[in-house]
């Protein structure tokens, strides 16, 4: 496990395929930890001459956990929210930008593909609007421009993402249980679901962040704090993939066209059948068009 202080916060991360001069930089979604990018899709990424760099967001997996922070409570939030007052949040998605433009740093990689799924797909577009020279290429994975104006996710999942967790230290079963229910919920119906490779990374996640809670919440209130940003999404200039399911309950496929239609020159990669999550399966053809999407600015940096 390596670790890269960026001020106050420090960023856990891996490489795979270190001998490669490619840097692929992989930015996670909301509340998970680098390892759901699976070493086999990162392997994949490494063979195709990438250099993949994964980590764990702050208040996620190894990484810094802002737990001294006091984390409003949902119907607290969603009053605010209702009633238009002004919410303050620990940190946005831009503070969640500039950890990447840290890590970077730290790592003396001067540009990288970016590759984010979900809540890291928002933060990557941010990222490429904001510092375009860093950027080589951008693939958004199951994610969202957050315009307000799209469809919600499906209230079910909304309801299971949020609901209190059972503490693994002493409920492990009925962790694990609950995890499982949801990650079945959000998966695609034309891909099989593998139970128990679902309950190895559970029990990999519940042995790296054991102790450790709120940084879903938190993580959750920086999206909240950042918000709509249309004119940033309309800056960007990098080459832009856009990869989205069209069975997304949590980001359904509207989010992927309008991150589509919004950014100038970007493509869709719509899959059928596809949930809010990368199975086996969709590894070759996500990672193919990654390869081919990538091609078009593949420079050693």
């Amino acid at each position: 496990m390596k670790m890269a202080k960026i001020g106050r916060i420090d960023l856990c991360y891996d490489i795979i395929g270190d001998h490669n001069t490619v840097t692929v930089i992989l930015i996670s979604g909301l509340g998970t930890q680098m390892i759901r990018w699976t070493v086999p899709f990162c392997e994949m990424l490494a063979e195709k001459g990438f250099r993949v760099i994964r980590f764990d967001n702050r208040d996620a997996g190894c990484s810094t956990f802002l737990s001294n922070v006091r984390v409003r409570d949902l119907n607290d939030l969603a009053g605010l929210l209702r009633s238009g007052e002004h919410i303050s949040v620990p940190y946005t998605l831009f503070d969640m930008v500039d950890d990447v433009v840290g890590l970077m740093n730290f790592l003396g990689i001067a540009k990288a593909h970016l590759i984010g799924r979900s809540m890291g797909g928002i933060i990557g577009q941010l990222f490429a609007a904001q510092h375009p020279e860093r950027v080589l290429t951008l693939t958004s994975i199951m994610s969202t421009s957050l315009n307000p104006s799209l469809p919600q996710a499906q209230a079910d999942v909304m309801q299971m993402m949020v609901a209190p967790k059972p503490n693994p230290a002493d409920q492990k079963a009925a962790y694990i249980s609950q995890n499982l229910a949801f990650a079945r919920r959000i998966s695609g119906s034309k891909f099989c679901f593998n139970e128990k490779d679902q309950i190895a990374i559970i029990e990999e996640e519940i042995i790296r962040s054991n102790s450790k809670s709120g940084g879903l919440w938190r993580q959750l209130l920086a999206i909240i704090g950042t918000g709509y940003k249309k004119e940033l999404l309309e800056k960007i200039k990098a080459p832009t993939l856009v990869i989205h399911g069209s069975e997304d309950p949590l980001f359904p496929p509207e989010c992927g066209n309008d991150t589509a239609s919004t950014i100038s020159g970007a493509e869709l990669f719509l899959i059928e059948g596809m949930g809010h999550d990368i199975p086996p399966a969709l590894y070759a053809p996500i990672i193919g068009a990654i390869d081919c999407h990538a091609a078009k600015k593949r420079v050693a940096v």
